[in-house]
């Protein structure tokens, strides 16, 4: 099972968190039929909107990430929510994968250096916030530090991976860690994380070991006294329904709505986050442009 831990420092300078979500990026695996290196992108991007979600305070709140480089993958798009529940997909699930002399998947290639990423938060009331950085390397985990340090001017730690088997290309393992100084932090404390940081292994390595995300949150937090905010599960959550399809189609003209029924008289829509699949016949097109006039 798949879970998330808020940690902070007992001095309230440091936050942390963590997130194994190899059953998450497993199962977008699956959904999507990705290859390798479109796993390794949304695999990252999900653990990050994950722990991102986490973070927000409003129950009904969402996140949206997207990631939008110049590589073969296209568009790296998901949602969270404020219990850490997500979904994803990508552009191209079938992008080709290239690997570093160090046998790691380039996911730099798949991605693009050159490319913004989006993050929008939407509080369930008002105007969503949004905000916009440059892409600094189309790797994930170094554009999400760069966008809280560019956007939200906050100092960021972010560690991102999925382990795949080489031989079959299953997922492994899948993770993520979020440090960030809060601003009781002063130059000690800031020394002392460095150098914890510099001897920190990959997450998916400090995973197969055996080490919980209590465990990874503080190793990175040694010599820091470190107090548990919450701990709880995550899942791959997709809240498509029909009837939530009815309500786009009502914000559509008529003529629109019906010329979406096929040679047959049959209207599909797939739902990009969990390829579930709606069919609507041209009697229900006509039900719905009745309702939506009257």
């Amino acid at each position: 099972m798949d879970k998330i831990i808020r940690c902070i420092t007992s001095d309230g300078a440091i936050m942390a968190s963590a997130i194994d979500a190899s059953d998450i990026v497993f199962t977008a695996k699956k959904l999507h039929r990705l290859s390798r290196s479109a796993t390794a992108a949304l695999g990252r991007l999900l653990c990050a909107t994950s722990i991102m979600g986490a973070m927000l305070k409003q129950k009904d709140a969402t996140i949206n990430l997207r990631v939008m480089g110049d590589g073969p993958l296209g568009p790296v798009i998901t949602v969270g929510d404020s219990r850490g529940n997500v979904k994803g997909y990508v552009g191209d699930s079938n992008c080709p994968t290239e690997y570093y002399t160090n046998g790691k998947i380039n996911v730099s290639k798949a991605v693009g250096k050159k490319g913004v990423l989006n993050v929008m938060r939407d509080y369930g009331s008002g105007e969503p916030y949004v905000g916009q950085v440059e892409l600094v390397s189309g790797e994930i985990a170094e554009d999400i530090t760069n966008y809280f340090a560019t956007s939200e001017q906050t100092p960021t730690v972010c560690a991102l991976g999925v382990l795949i088997n080489k031989e079959d290309g299953e997922v492994m393992l899948a993770g993520g860690l979020l440090i960030q100084l809060l601003p009781g932090a002063d130059d000690g404390t800031i020394e002392k994380l460095e150098k914890n940081i510099e001897k920190l292994d990959p997450v998916t390595t400090m995973l197969a070991k055996g080490m919980s995300i209590l465990d990874i949150c503080k190793t990175a937090l040694e010599g820091f006294e470190v107090e548990v905010l919450d701990e709880y599960p995550v899942n791959y959550v997709c809240t498509c329904s029909k009837e939530k399809l009815e309500r786009y189609f009502c914000t559509m003209s008529d003529d629109d709505i019906r010329s979406m029924a096929d040679e047959n008289g049959i209207a599909e829509a797939t739902c990009n986050f969990c390829n579930k699949k709606y069919a609507f016949t041209k009697d229900d097109l006509e039900k719905l442009i009745k309702e939506k006039n009257s």
